[in-house]
C-alpha cells in the first residue's frame, strides 16, 4: 500500500524562467540578450530564432569590436512544430548552454506548423473536428512545456502581444493587451515583463524584490536581482549529498536517493567530491556511498523484502536492470563524519535587497562587480554575493547607502568614500605583509 505523508517545505535553488512580452519593436530580443548575459555568468547563450533571423542584427561584426553586439549561438527555425522546440532544448542541453532564449515562443502557438496549425490539420481529417483534435495536440504541448521547464539552464522566452477586447452585447471595448500564446501560459514562468518602447514593467513574479518594478532597458541589474533570489534556497543536489555523507546511510536509502535523483533529472549534475574535492557527478557519488554500505551476502541468500522492493523501485526509475551490481567498489578513504548542525544567523531579507538595488542605482553604482566591491568594503569582509549578507550587515550597508544618497553630490562623494576604504584596506594589508 502506498503511504502518503507531508514533509517540511523548503525553497530550492533554481534556474530562471522568464517571459518578455510586448509588441513588435518594443525591445524584447535586445532585452532578452542583455538579461541572458547577466544570467550566464560567462557561460554560453543559445537563441532559437523564429523571427526570420532578426536576432542576428544584435550579433558582433567580425573584426569590428567597436560596433558592439552580443555573443550567442544562433539556431534559426522556420517551421514551428512544438516538437522541433523539444529537439532544440535537448540540443541546448547537450551543448551545455547556460541560458536558452526562445524568440519567440508565440510562433509555436500560432506560427507556421505551430500548435494551432496541428489542431486545424488534424481536425480536418478526424471525426469531431478541431474539438477532437485537441486530444492529440494537448500531449504535444505538454511535452514541449516539460522540455522547456526541465531545461538544465536558465530559460527566457519572448512573446508577441495583441490588443484584447471585451464584447458586451453590441459594444466592443479594448481592455489592454494579451500575449500570443495559450491562455494562462504565463503561469508557467517565474517572471513576466511587459515591454513598451524599451521599458519593462514586471507584471508577474515569484520574487518579492522584483514586484512592480519598472526598468528602462532591462539587463544585468535585473539578472543580478533574479540570481540573488534564485540562490535564496537549498540546493537539491546538496540535500542528497548531505544525506549520503551523514550518519545512518543504508543501502536501501541510497537506492531511494538514486531513484529520486533520476526522477528529477539530477544524476548528471556536477559536484565536488566531499572528501577528495575532485569534480564528479551526483550519480557517481550515490553509487560510491551506496556501495560502501551495501550489505555483504553469502551463498544464495535472498535480500529482505524491503531491500528487494527498494532495489526494484530504483531499477524501475533508473532503467538499470541490476542497480546493485553496477555500483563501483567503495573507495579506500573513510566516509567523513557527520557534523553537528548549527543555528544559522538570520540572512538578508528580500525587502533589504530591493532597497540596496534602488540605492546603488541612485548612487550610480552599476554592475555586479562594482556593487560587490562596495559591499565588501563597507561590511568589512569579502562578499561574493548579496545573498551571503547577514541581516545586520545588510542594515549597516543600507544605512551607509541611504546616508550618501541624500548628499548633494551623492555619486562622487560615495565613490570617494569607497576609494578611501580601498586605500585603507591596501595599506593595512601591506603593513601586515611587512
Amino acid at each position: 500500500m502506498t503511504t502518503f505523508s507531508f514533509t517540511p517545505a523548503t525553497r530550492e535553488t533554481a534556474r530562471a524562467r522568464i517571459g518578455i512580452q510586448g509588441p513588435a519593436g518594443s525591445g524584447k530580443t535586445k532585452s532578452a540578450l542583455r538579461i541572458a548575459e547577466g544570467l550566464a555568468q560567462g557561460g554560453t547563450i543559445g537563441l532559437v530564432d523564429t523571427e526570420r533571423r532578426s536576432a542576428l542584427k544584435y550579433a558582433p561584426v567580425p573584426g569590428r569590436p567597436e560596433l558592439g553586439g552580443h555573443a550567442f549561438g544562433h539556431m534559426p527555425m522556420d517551421t514551428h512544430d512544438p516538437r522541433n522546440l523539444i529537439q532544440a532544448v535537448h540540443a541546448a542541453e547537450a551543448a551545455g548552454i547556460a541560458v536558452l532564449i526562445v524568440d519567440s515562443w508565440s510562433h509555436f502557438w500560432n506560427g507556421r506548423g505551430g500548435l494551432l496549425s496541428i489542431v486545424e490539420e488534424t481536425g480536418a481529417k478526424a471525426r469531431g473536428g478541431t474539438f477532437g483534435a485537441w486530444k492529440d495536440a494537448n500531449p504535444i504541448e505538454q511535452d514541449m512545456l516539460d522540455a522547456m521547464l526541465n531545461f538544465a539552464g536558465h530559460l527566457i522566452v519572448t512573446m508577441r502581444t495583441k490588443n484584447d477586447y471585451v464584447i458586451e452585447g453590441k459594444t466592443v471595448t479594448k481592455v489592454g493587451t494579451k500575449a500570443v500564446q495559450r491562455e494562462g501560459a504565463e503561469y508557467e514562468l517565474d517572471v513576466v515583463m511587459d515591454m513598451v518602447q524599451g521599458t519593462a514593467t514586471i507584471t508577474k513574479t515569484r520574487y518579492e524584490p522584483l514586484e512592480g518594478m519598472v526598468i528602462h532597458h532591462p539587463g544585468e541589474d535585473v539578472a543580478e536581482l533574479i540570481l540573488e533570489q534564485l540562490g535564496q534556497g537549498v540546493d537539491p543536489v546538496q540535500v542528497i549529498v548531505d544525506e549520503l555523507t551523514g550518519e545512518g546511510l543504508t543501502y536501501e536509502r541510497a537506492l531511494e536517493l538514486h531513484a529520486r535523483a533520476k526522477a528529477r533529472n539530477l544524476l548528471g549534475s556536477g559536484h565536488l567530491h566531499p572528501v577528495t574535492g575532485a569534480p564528479t557527478t551526483l550519480e557517481a557519488l550515490i553509487r560510491e556511498y551506496g556501495q560502501a554500505v551495501k550489505p555483504v551476502t553469502t551463498g544464495v541468500t535472498a535480500p529482505s523484502a524491503p531491500a528487494a522492493d527498494a532495489e526494484a523501485a530504483a531499477a524501475a526509475y533508473s532503467g538499470d536492470p541490476e542497480p546493485s551490481d553496477d555500483m563501483p567498489a567503495a573507495p579506500a578513504h573513510a566516509r567523513p563524519a557527520a557534523q553537528e548542525p548549527q543555528q544559522a544567523p538570520a540572512p538578508v531579507t528580500a525587502p533589504q535587497m530591493r532597497m540596496m538595488h534602488a540605492l546603488f542605482n541612485a548612487l550610480g553604482v552599476t554592475g555586479r562587480d562594482a556593487r560587490l566591491r562596495a559591499t565588501s568594503l563597507i561590511v568589512g569582509r569579502r562578499v561574493g554575493s548579496a545573498n551571503e549578507l547577514l541581516i545586520g550587515e545588510a542594515k549597516d550597508l543600507l544605512d551607509t547607502l541611504s546616508n550618501y544618497s541624500e548628499r548633494e553630490n551623492a555619486p562622487d562623494e560615495f565613490a570617494a568614500m569607497i576609494q578611501g576604504l580601498e586605500n585603507d584596506a591596501r595599506a593595512t594589508a601591506a603593513n601586515q605583509a611587512a
